[in-house]
């Protein structure tokens, strides 16, 4: 069974956060090495939606419905709802994932 993905406007912005910082400290190669690598982890969640794990922060929020894989140093942070995948987040796995959190909701306040 073959999932519908929808990138949210959020995970948008990561992308091109990520891309920014990427072609800037390394080169526009490594962005599309990265971005091909990110890409394939996203359509192999559409046959195996349940593969990723729970990330630790939500976790410790009771947010059971969010799972995340890894794509070499990025997380994609999803959630899926019935026949749907819904892309949340995208970010360097290094990253806080809790202070990014906090000023998303800040930004949306």
């Amino acid at each position: 069974m073959s999932l519908k993905v929808v990138i949210l406007e959020s995970a948008e912005h990561d992308l091109n956060e990520l891309k920014g910082y990427i072609v800037k400290n390394f080169s526009v190669d490594t962005w599309r090495n990265t971005y091909d690598k990110i890409k394939e982890v996203i359509r192999n969640l559409k046959t195996f939606p349940h593969a990723g794990s729970m990330p630790e922060e939500f976790d410790k929020l009771n947010l059971s419905q969010y799972r995340q894989v890894l794509s070499g140093m990025n997380r994609i942070i999803y959630e899926v709802r019935q026949d749907t995948i819904y892309i949340h987040i995208i970010t360097d796995a290094r990253r806080d994932l809790t202070s990014l959190l906090t000023r998303r909701l800040l930004r949306v306040i």
